[in-house]
């Protein structure tokens, strides 16, 4: 059976599984959010391989960028993301990708941005199904009526993330060098 290599990795904001096949990343995770079987299970089916506990130079590498970005020294990360879901999911993910740094958006925005504006809940959905948190920043969405919705590492981590963007960005489309 093909191997993913993951391995856990602790932060400020707490400790991650991070998961990395065929040299691009498919994991960066909560190790303890509510989800984390599901999602396990979701990728390993998905590539027909299992986990094993063993580093690499991807998984090096985001550990690297992760700390850096959590030390507001880092805006965008470099690293080959491999995304494990379906269709509709990657197209959520796609679109997720596109959300700035220091920006926030909604769920609605995200639908319309798929071309799909009615698909309001199975973009949630797909939101909180994200198996590469922070990159793939799902942590930008709120709802519609400004307030913090769902997030795999809980609420105040959540706003913890959004809060570390804010203050690198001046609110005029620039970011602070």
């Amino acid at each position: 059976m093909k191997k993913i290599s993951i391995q856990y990795h602790k932060t400020k904001i707490g400790e991650f599984i991070i998961g990395s096949f065929d040299e691009k990343l498919c994991l960066l995770d909560f190790r303890y959010r509510k989800m984390r079987t599901t999602v396990d299970n979701r990728i390993q089916k998905g590539l027909n391989a299992e986990f094993v506990e063993k580093d690499d130079p991807v998984l090096e590498k985001t550990r690297e960028e992760l700390d850096e970005y959590l030390n507001s020294e880092r805006k965008e990360f470099n690293i080959p993301l491999l995304l494990v879901g379906s269709e509709f999911q990657k197209k959520v993910w796609n679109a997720l990708i596109k959300v700035p740094y220091g920006r926030s958006s909604t769920y609605l925005a995200l639908a319309k941005e798929i071309n799909n504006e009615k698909a309001v809940r199975a973009v949630a959905n797909a939101n909180g199904a994200n198996a590469i948190g922070i990159i793939i920043p799902c942590h930008r969405i709120i709802g519609s009526d400004g307030k913090l919705v769902g997030y795999g590492g809980g609420l105040p981590v959540k706003k913890r993330l959004l809060k570390l963007e804010k203050s690198h960005f001046n609110g005029q489309g620039q970011l602070f060098a």
